[in-house]
């Protein structure tokens, strides 16, 4: 402090294993959530910077000492950033709670996860194989291999950004690929911190970049840059299908995490406490700002009123505050945007028709002091047709739906354009069985919710996403496949004649 005068952070951007300023000079401020103000300077890019990225990691792609690795050595180094970062972890949840407003606990457990993506990945790089093909030509052998697909654009969302990055780039990089990353300029804080381990673990200039900015000034010139060759994106649905569509243009790959409205399906035999405890969890326990988040809770009608007083009861005891308390339980949202969006959709589900049973306004208690709190929401006579039960609000509000029956259920939880996850509550067997069969969602989770891991695929059905994201599959989408034919004629034939 100067004067009385904070003195903010100040970042600068990671090119070609240089830290550089912005080409332009300029700096834009990110925001603490929890204290409504300022607290790091973050490099404004532009094209230019875009531009320099890309041909810096292109130039590693193509030459120096990255291809020459082999994919054990490449493995050796993931498996080494995994290590580096172990002593870090602590730190890192610390710069992205001052980011994003998300909970010490929600993030120290994800960047204490973290080291797992690059172990698994690292240890899976030298063990994709190509095949040979039995053909049905004489004096012919038939092989294929798996190269890298080239430069790759990763863009990260503002809500978990080390972990959607290791969910990007640890495949990438054990695919032999070279990448730059564009954090959200929201909170861009977090990846630079993070370069510095990447700097000091040894990884040659230009394979991992980070440019910082907006999207329209860093984001566009990025997908559009004739020398990226697959775009790996995090966020809503509609930015996602603006980068799909520039993406197509250049016939560039694409792997989209997108939106979602989650259901969350709570039939009348569940174990009724575990089942609320795994609401909580899957709403307002990160505020409601993640993708997964079970937005929507399904009730079954014999039980609805009896389990939404218990819902009610226990979200009330819900601790708001300082998100870097341990004993904080909700957060507040993490910029101001999104802030004025979840207040503005409780306006719009009032003015529905719904009643509101729990919040329903911006949280003004004297531990939530200045910064961008919304009060855990819960509303019941919610219609599956209602703006707040069809888009996505990313926020701690929950639209509670009764039904009837199994066939009601699946019917109400696939009438909506995402389809990214879903769960269901239930002691049947034979009920877990249809139901995640049913239900139009890449990961359905019974009994329990927002459980994820690198060993197993994530990803959306519908509007919530292409491709997936995590275990062995996703390696491919980060390479292409070649064909090699040789011949062990003695006699190459007559090119004139037919055969």
């Amino acid at each position: 402090m100067e004067g009385g005068v904070q003195q903010l952070s100040k970042y600068r951007m990671y090119i070609g294993g240089e830290w550089v300023e912005a080409a332009g000079g300029g700096f834009f401020e990110s925001d603490n959530p929890f204290l409504a103000q300022p607290w790091a300077l973050i490099p404004k890019g532009n094209a230019d910077d875009a531009d320099r990225a890309v041909r810096a990691a292109h130039k590693a792609l193509t030459s120096g000492p990255w291809p020459k690795l082999t994919a054990s050595q490449r493995g050796a180094l993931l498996r080494k950033l995994g290590d580096a970062i172990v002593p870090e972890a602590k730190r890192l949840a610390e710069v992205e709670v001052r980011d994003n407003g998300k909970l010490i606990a929600e993030m120290g457990a994800q960047t204490g996860y973290l080291p797992n993506w690059y172990y698994y990945y690292g240890g899976l790089a030298d063990k994709i194989e190509g095949e040979v093909i039995p053909t049905d030509k004489a004096e012919m052998f038939n092989y294929t291999r798996h190269e890298p697909v080239g430069v790759v654009v990763a863009i990260i969302p503002w809500n978990s950004p080390l972990l959607l990055t290791a969910w990007k780039l640890a495949p990438a990089l054990a695919a032999g690929c070279t990448v730059v990353l564009k954090p959200s300029e929201y909170t861009s804080a977090s990846a630079l911190e993070f370069m510095k381990i990447v700097e000091a673990v040894g990884f040659p200039p230009g394979v991992i970049n980070v440019v910082t900015g907006f999207g329209a000034e860093v984001g566009t010139p990025l997908v559009d840059h004739p020398l990226v060759a697959k775009v790996a994106f995090t966020g809503s649905d509609r930015t996602g299908q603006a980068i799909y569509e520039r993406a197509a243009k250049g016939l560039k790959r694409v792997t989209m995490e997108l939106g979602g409205k989650s259901p969350n399906i709570v039939f009348d035999d569940c174990d009724i406490d575990n089942a609320v405890k795994g609401v909580i969890s899957g709403i307002f326990a990160a505020t409601g700002q993640t993708c997964i988040a079970g937005s929507r809770l399904l009730v079954q009608k014999s039980i609805h009123d009896r389990f939404v007083d218990k819902l009610v009861t226990f979200a009330k005891t819900a601790r708001m505050g300082n998100p870097m308390n341990l004993d904080t339980q909700v957060g507040p949202v993490t910029n101001p945007m999104q802030f004025k969006k979840v207040l503005d959709y409780i306006d719009i589900a009032k003015g529905e028709g719904v009643e509101t049973v729990l919040g329903g306004a911006r949280a003004t208690r004297p531990e939530c002091g200045s910064g961008w709190f919304v009060e855990p929401t819960i509303f019941t006579g919610v219609k599956n047709s209602m703006r707040i039960a069809q888009e996505e609000v990313f926020g701690p509000v929950l639209s509670v739906i009764p039904f009837a029956d199994e066939e009601e259920a699946v019917a109400i939880g696939n009438d909506v354009v995402f389809g990214l996850a879903a769960g269901v509550w239930t002691q049947s067997m034979r009920r877990a069985f249809i139901m995640s069969e049913k239900l139009q969602a890449g990961t359905v989770w019974i009994n329990t919710y927002r459980a994820v891991s690198y060993l197993s695929p994530f990803g959306g059905y519908k509007r919530s996403g292409l491709g997936r994201e995590n275990g062995q599959e996703m390696i491919r989408e980060y390479l292409q496949t070649k064909s090699v034919w040789m011949s062990f004629a003695t006699e190459v034939p007559n090119p004139f004649v037919m055969r």
